[in-house]
């Protein structure tokens, strides 16, 4: 285990902007930051950090939490490995406590992916580099290529040998487990024996956002007769192909200077066009492309240019995923290689600089580009002129953010001048496509919204007409809340307002488990260390409670939005920590007896017993002068 010391070094290191900042495009809006949320799909930023606090929440899905448990969902990880990710990047000693077998095995799994993958790049490279095979089988081919070795060992290019099991056995005698080789995907079990997966390939390691290796793209030297050009990485806890680019790591800062992302096929098109020194590339794999690629390529730039090669299957290729970068709202473009070559050979040939003028002289707008295929297929036919107006219609309609307002209407003026149609008509038809879209959507998410309306129902601004009868939500979060963020406050001579709020909660207790739970760890934490500061507080070594504590202190309607809807009562928001500490138990206590009456008023509707029925008056008597007093004292009337 991770010993406390290195764990509060890590935590008093941690700048959470620097660190989400690494895997979301951030922009600065007022004390706080707004980006597009990277745990479900938006269109209009909603997912909230706050660098003061140390905490993110997304207002779209709920997600919330810290810079660990942002990781830790983020990047597929465990616990101990986030701390160790953020060791590594604070140049943190990582110190350790003995622990059991089971934990070390329990480490081991969590991390083993990530070692085995480095263990064979190692493995991979050494065979390239270091032996007779791999220098006269691969190595030369790739020279022939025009790979240089610099290169190939930035992108940590490899080769597995031919014969069965080479990798197999090395990786065995250095005792990987059988059922992490056989999920890595670099071994397969074919006739009850271990062999590897892919022999006699060149290998391409794929990286994620730090570095770390995630999978690997092998590929057939030469030609590929009746085996698969490419072998790749089956999807794991790493590997998620929808989720990859492959060279963004290495492309990331280039891409963000240029301000422009160069999309190709493959891995050898990115390596050739970076030796070049056309360094802003990425690599599709030869997929369609996703939602969550388009997302990756938008944190860095808007600008996305796909260079495809020209003949029909690339033209094909690069018209896949046109409609999910429009709604990314992403400035695309194509540039088509001549026939009969691709990035990777025509940067061979005309060198970089030729290559960076051929891309900017050719570059096609890829909608208008879309529209003159569409048109040339269709010739003459009447009935294919109807399909491709109706298309191009449909692609213009997912255009459809207000920002984007112009850039829609001129295409709609482009595609008119080109279709030779009515601009009106052609406008109303965009705009039935948006309206058909938004009522499926509708439809389709009915369900979903009053799901997610009823759980906003805690974080909805309290008003005039406040139903007093429902769940005690704002005021025992509000109580829960001051007491991480000033639960070492000193209130009077002898109390802090962790004792204040101790006080109360023993007299009135917390209905919300969760709250409660998270109080009673305060507490107890309390007692243990003498003092806590909420960051402490914050990252505990449950990541479930991390997340819920953040939601909390991100809450969005505080204390003294209750305040000024109270005749007569004012809070100076967190000024004055005595006045919000106590005006926030006052209307937590006259919460709870509010209740406690309004229940014995049921109770004694049903009463029948004039002994029991009296000695309920007598109790509902003493709780309106208890509720009347601390009324008198917050000089307020509380509300009916």
């Amino acid at each position: 285990m991770i010993t406390p010391n290195t764990i509060q070094q890590i935590t008093s290191r941690i700048d959470i902007i620097d660190v989400i900042g690494e895997f979301i495009k951030l922009k600065k809006r007022g004390a706080n930051y707004l980006g597009l949320c990277p745990f479900h799909g938006e269109k209009t930023p909603s997912f909230t950090v706050s660098p003061a606090k140390e905490i993110y929440k997304c207002f779209g899905c709920g997600k919330s939490g810290n810079t660990i448990t942002f990781l830790m969902e983020h990047e597929k990880i465990s616990y101990v490995e986030a701390l160790r990710w953020l060791a590594t990047r604070y140049n943190v000693e990582v110190e350790e406590t003995q622990v059991s077998d089971e934990v070390k095995q329990q480490q081991q799994v969590a991390e083993s992916l990530y070692i085995l993958n480095a263990f064979a790049q190692k493995f991979f490279a050494q065979q390239l580099f270091e032996t007779e095979e791999g220098g006269n089988i691969a190595l030369s081919y790739l020279e022939e290529r025009g790979f240089t070795h610099e290169t190939l060992h930035k992108f940590q290019v490899g080769y597995n040998p031919q014969a069965r099991d080479v990798f197999a056995k090395h990786a065995l005698q250095h005792q990987f487990s059988e059922e992490v080789l056989l999920k890595s995907g670099l071994v397969v079990n074919r006739y009850e024996e271990l062999a590897d997966n892919y022999r006699n390939r060149i290998i391409f390691p794929v990286h994620n956002n730090s570095g770390k290796i995630i999978g690997f793209g092998a590929r057939v030297i030469g030609k590929a007769d009746k085996a698969p050009k490419y072998i790749n990485t089956p999807e794991n806890e790493l590997y998620i192909k929808s989720k990859i680019l492959y060279g963004l790591y290495f492309a990331r800062q280039a891409i963000d200077r240029s301000d422009e992302c160069l999309l190709v096929e493959g891995y050898t098109d990115v390596i050739s066009l970076a030796q070049a020194g056309v360094e802003n590339v990425v690599a599709s794999g030869g997929t369609s492309l996703t939602t969550d690629q388009l997302r990756l390529i938008k944190k860095y730039t808007n600008n996305l240019t796909i260079v495809y090669d020209g003949d029909a299957a690339g033209v094909k290729a690069a018209l896949r995923g046109l409609d999910m970068a429009l709604e990314e709202s992403l400035n695309v473009q194509l540039v088509l290689i001549p026939d009969k070559e691709d990035p990777d050979s025509y940067v061979r040939l005309v060198g970089a600089q030729g290559f960076k003028d051929f891309v900017a002289e050719n570059k096609k707008d890829f909608i208008l580009f879309q529209l003159e295929v569409m048109l040339k297929e269709a010739g003459n036919d009447v009935n294919r002129k109807n399909e491709v107006v109706n298309h191009i219609a449909e692609t213009i309609s997912r255009i459809n953010k207000a920002e984007d307002f112009t850039k829609q209407q001129e295409y709609i003026r482009q595609s008119v001048s080109i279709l030779k149609i009515d601009e009106s008509g052609f406008t109303n038809l965009v705009n039935k496509f948006i309206r058909d879209r938004i009522s499926k959507d509708e439809k389709k998410s009915a369900a979903n919204d009053a799901r997610i309306i009823e759980s906003q129902k805690s974080e909805q601004a309290a008003d005039d007409t406040v139903n007093l009868l429902m769940e005690d939500e704002f005021q025992e979060r509000e109580i829960v809340k001051r007491l991480i963020e000033y639960g070492n406050e000193i209130l009077t001579e002898d109390k802090t307002v962790a004792d204040a709020i101790y006080e109360v909660l023993q007299e009135f207790h917390l209905k919300n488990e969760k709250l409660d739970k998270i109080a009673e760890a305060y507490f107890d934490m309390l007692h243990t260390n003498g003092r806590i500061d909420s960051k402490t507080f914050l990252y505990s070594s449950e990541p479930e409670m991390n997340a819920f504590v953040a939601g909390l202190l991100h809450f969005a309607y505080e204390l003294h939005d209750w305040g000024r809807r109270m005749e007569g009562y004012t809070v100076k928001l967190d000024s004055d920590i005595s006045t919000v500490i106590n005006s926030a138990l006052g209307i937590y206590k006259l919460r709870k007896i509010k209740r406690m009456y309004l229940e014995l008023e049921d109770e004694l509707s049903r009463e029948k017993n004039e002994e029991k029925y009296i000695s309920l008056i007598t109790i509902y008597k003493q709780l309106k002068e208890i509720e009347q007093k601390l009324a008198q004292e917050m000089r307020t009337v509380y509300l009916k």
